[in-house]
């Protein structure tokens, strides 16, 4: 059987980093979250290296010490979320140019467009049980192991009850997740 080769993105994705202050800050405390795999508030090399590997995203490590060990701080083992913030902020920087104020609601809607096509993995408008199961256990989540819990976050934002998430139902869930944080 052939080795799997690692994805390469050939360009950066328009939803690294999301124009709306709020969501983004959201956005990044979860990953910074999933990829703390062992939960001691830093994100070490081995974690990063783990969960861009994953993701289907394999890194080099020595890569990845290059590139984040000027981010964390004297004493520290891995990147803590401001440093983690850091590091986001000059990486998107780097691929985008500065980022620019605005939270206009047209940019804001592509943005959640983009992240909705990485859960609605068959492109048809709708994101299914199965395809939120799937895009779970690649992130390695608890939660990606049981239909009984994909099923019960489903149904927490299906406001048509169709069994399913359309796009209207994400970008409000979206945006409550945005105002509760602020």
């Amino acid at each position: 059987m052939e080795a799997q080769k690692p994805m390469r993105l050939s360009r950066p994705s328009t939803s690294f980093r999301l124009r709306s202050a709020s969501l983004n800050a959201v956005r990044l405390r979860r990953i910074f979250d999933l990829f703390d795999h062992n939960g001691d508030g830093e994100i070490t090399v081995e974690e990063l290296a783990l969960a861009l590997d994953r993701l289907g995203l394999g890194a080099d490590p020595s890569d990845l010490i290059f590139t984040v060990e000027s981010y964390i701080q004297p004493g520290k083992k891995g990147l803590a979320f401001e440093d983690f913030e850091a590091l986001h902020s000059a990486l998107g920087d780097a691929l985008f140019g500065p980022a620019k104020d605005g939270g206009e609601e047209e940019k804001e809607d592509g943005e959640m467009e983009e992240a909705f096509k990485v859960f609605d993995e068959d492109g048809d408008g709708f994101i299914s049980e199965a395809e939120l199961q799937a895009v779970l256990a690649k992130l390695g989540l608890v939660e990606g192991r049981s239909m009984a819990r994909v099923h019960e976050m489903i149904c927490s934002v299906d406001r048509n009850h169709d069994g399913r998430v359309d796009f209207n139902e994400f970008k409000g869930m979206m945006r409550s997740i945005s105002l509760k944080s602020a």
